[in-house]
């Protein structure tokens, strides 16, 4: 890598800043992850689809980072580290996809309206209940439970083991950590998994971790312990955080584009084109680790991808990317053109985004029909992270 790196922002307070500055420096720039890691961000929107899809391209640490060593930066095990889908290339992704595909049907998603209706309406009496005028954190509140109860609902996590579960995959997606904070995230994510695990072998359930364990291809073959584990991580993770970003993202942007939410108001399909302009200006990840470059990759502009290169890909860069969306920054429901690489694209597409979409789909209306007089109380805290891109707290009053 020629120049120097940028430094990434780990407070999140620069999510977006610096996103621009990426973008302007080239098809690919060299950044400074966390534990002296040095990475190529691709921050243009034509630059990530073209190697999202490009064959030498990978997701496979174990085969493409050259002296990879699993566990050394404890920040990245639940994006590196796991054997899952989300880290495999070619055959081995197919199969993991297929092993993990049925849990994951359209039919079984839409199947849970009904389980998330019940949750959303259950939690909309929890915020009627606050004192009129005292503000509340709506996250806490409402935007996190929503996710979390149906995932860990749809895994059968069990109540008593549910705090501990979502504490360690909340803190997945912080990046202002130290070392020993990372470290003790790393432990208690593999520790909840496998708990959850034991649970399941002595009492099977109708639930997703259940179907897992018992989840075989023709042939006999079946998920390994780490893959197991593993794809617990993917699902619950993935399953659970992007939804309470969206949903917050979504919040706000009615909150504070009153013009837009009344035309929502006037019309309630459109909350689909709300949902799909927040996934566009507000991605709930913004850079996604790790790609490896598998070979010598020529981007132009004098930049070359060599062979075991890091690669830290922006997702959220691309629905603001000034070349392909005109008034990028502008949250506009009545856009066109609402592209996005939200929920990735290529073989890597998130499994989970239908579920994602219904969550939002169910919740927003319902929040806004209770409580149309809903505003700000204060500006939302940021996340401290450059990968996840949502509030820690998001103070609202509550009429």
């Amino acid at each position: 890598m020629s120049s120097a790196p940028m430094t990434l922002d780990t407070t999140g307070r620069e999510l977006y800043a610096q996103a621009d500055l990426l973008r302007a420096g080239g098809p690919a720039v060299p950044v400074r992850l966390p534990g002296g890691l040095t990475a190529w961000s691709v921050s243009r929107g034509d630059v990530v689809k073209r190697l999202l899809v490009h064959p030498d391209i990978s997701k496979d640490a174990r085969k493409s980072w050259p002296g990879y060593r699993p566990g050394a930066h404890p920040w990245l095990t639940a994006w590196v580290d796991v054997v899952s889908m989300f880290t495999s290339d070619g055959e081995d992704h197919q199969r993991l996809k297929k092993l993990v595909g049925g849990a994951f049907t359209a039919r079984r998603i839409e199947a849970m309206r009904p389980a998330v209706e019940a949750i959303v309406a259950d939690l909309l009496d929890g915020l009627a209940a606050v004192q009129p005028g005292r503000p509340v954190d709506l996250r806490a509140a409402f935007s996190y439970q929503v996710p979390t109860r149906v995932i860990c609902d749809l895994f059968g996590v069990p109540d008593d083991q549910r705090p501990e579960m979502l504490r360690v995959i909340d803190a997945v997606l912080d990046t202002d950590v130290t070392l020993e904070q990372a470290e003790e995230t790393r432990y208690g994510l593999f520790a909840a998994m496998n708990a959850l695990l034991a649970v399941k072998r002595a009492r099977p359930g109708d639930d997703m971790t259940s179907v897992l364990l018992a989840a075989r291809e023709e042939g006999g073959d079946r998920l390994s312990e780490d893959e197991l584990v593993s794809t617990l991580i993917l699902m619950i993770g993935a399953g659970s955080e992007t939804a309470v970003s969206l949903i917050d993202h979504a919040v706000h942007a009615m909150l504070t584009h009153p013009d837009q939410f009344a035309r929502v108001h006037a019309d309630p399909a459109r909350w689909d084109d709300v949902i799909e302009e927040t996934l566009r200006l507000h991605s709930p990840v913004m850079h996604l680790p790790l790609h490896y470059a598998a070979a010598d990759i020529d981007l132009g502009e004098g930049v070359t991808l060599r062979k075991g290169d890091l690669l830290l890909v922006a997702y959220g860069a691309h629905g603001r990317d000034p070349e392909i969306h005109e008034r990028r920054e502008r949250f506009d429901i009545d856009r066109a053109d609402k592209q996005h690489l939200a929920f990735g694209h290529g073989i890597h597409y998130c499994l989970g985004a239908p579920l994602a979409r219904l969550e939002a789909r169910v919740a927003l209306p319902a929040l806004f029909a209770r409580f149309p007089d809903l505003r700000c109380a204060a500006e939302p805290e940021r996340r401290p992270s450059f990968i996840g891109n949502d509030f820690l707290m998001f103070p609202v009053v509550v009429r």
